[in-house]
């Protein structure tokens, strides 16, 4: 049996590991692409998505442009990496592979997931790996949309690691608003991977030239991207040889559950304070008078992302 997704990203070259994931792997049948603001503005997010597809040869899968900004404000709560510095992160604005020939559809990507979460027949699982903005509209417009849901994976967050500031992960923190809508929306499983998951599964060197070595279309794009993110991880902590790539471990657990360890415990996002906007509060007290709300990982098998990875774009 296949599992039917829909895959919200800011695709930038973890993203596109993840969506080549989930559109090639035969145990999963992704049904659409909704793109937001985040990594880089929606207009790159929606172009990277569009040339990821078209490289693999999925560019039956449709692509919807979501929204350009954050639920209740006008920017980011502070500056992203290239509008501080005049230019993007180490990733790039645009993905290292040739322009898309394709198009993003007419449809905007907050109506795709009214529309389709309406009308579908069995719950699907969606997983979201940018901040949570599409998302968090369609449940303004509908709350009863979390019914259609059988699983909403969320890469975001961190307990004991931060990367955009010292409290917050990037996903979380470019709309806080709306994760905070998102985790209190009553899905009926709600699966959160934070960076404490996916800095424990990191992609080595090696195993970036055994992806390039498979001479796949998705294989030799992989091993581009991992082999970036490790350059600008070395830049960072000389003598790393490794890195983590965030965003397919929440597409990889899909099929193998078992990647990733996790609690069941309260969740709740930071909106207020200026120090800590943006942080994933994790309440892992055995005491704890809250009710838990997120299935989080805190670990995850290195040497099974890789084996996948591999195994699929092989």
């Amino acid at each position: 049996m296949t599992r039917r997704l829909v895959l919200d990203v800011d695709t930038g070259t973890d993203d596109a590991v993840a969506i080549m994931f989930a559109a090639l792997h035969p145990e999963l049948e992704l049904l659409g692409v909704t793109t937001v603001n985040g990594n880089v503005p929606v207009t790159n997010t929606t172009d990277n998505t569009l040339r990821v597809l078209d490289w693999i040869g999925r560019s039956d899968i449709p692509v919807y442009r979501g929204l350009s900004r954050p639920l209740a404000r006008n920017g980011s709560p502070g500056p992203r990496h290239y509008e501080r510095d005049g230019k993007a992160d180490p990733h790039g604005l645009a993905l290292d592979i040739p322009e898309p020939h394709s198009s993003a559809a007419g449809t905007g990507a907050v109506e795709f997931l009214v529309e389709t979460l309406r009308t579908v027949t069995d719950p699907l699982t969606l997983v979201a790996v940018g901040p949570l903005s599409n998302i968090a509209t369609a449940l303004a417009i509908d709350p009863g949309l979390t019914e259609s849901v059988a699983e909403l994976v969320i890469m975001g967050g961190g307990h004991a690691v931060g990367n955009v500031t010292a409290s917050a992960e990037f996903n979380i923190w470019g709309d806080p608003e709306a994760a905070a809508v998102v985790f209190s929306a009553g899905f009926e499983r709600l699966t959160l991977v934070p960076l404490d998951a996916t800095h424990r599964a990191l992609i080595s060197r090696a195993s970036v030239d055994a992806l390039g070595a498979l001479g796949t279309p998705a294989g030799t794009a992989c091993a581009r991207f991992i082999g970036k993110r490790i350059e600008a991880y070395t830049a960072m902590l000389p003598g790393t040889d490794a890195a983590p790539v965030h965003d397919v471990v929440c597409t990889a657990c899909l099929v193998r559950p078992e990647l990733i360890t996790t609690e069941h415990i309260p969740v709740r996002v930071e909106t207020t304070s200026p120090l800590t906007i943006g942080r994933t509060v994790m309440d892992r007290r055995p005491h704890t008078p809250d009710e838990p709300t997120a299935h989080v990982a805190f670990d995850a098998d290195a040497a099974l992302l890789t084996e996948l990875l591999l195994e699929t774009f092989g």
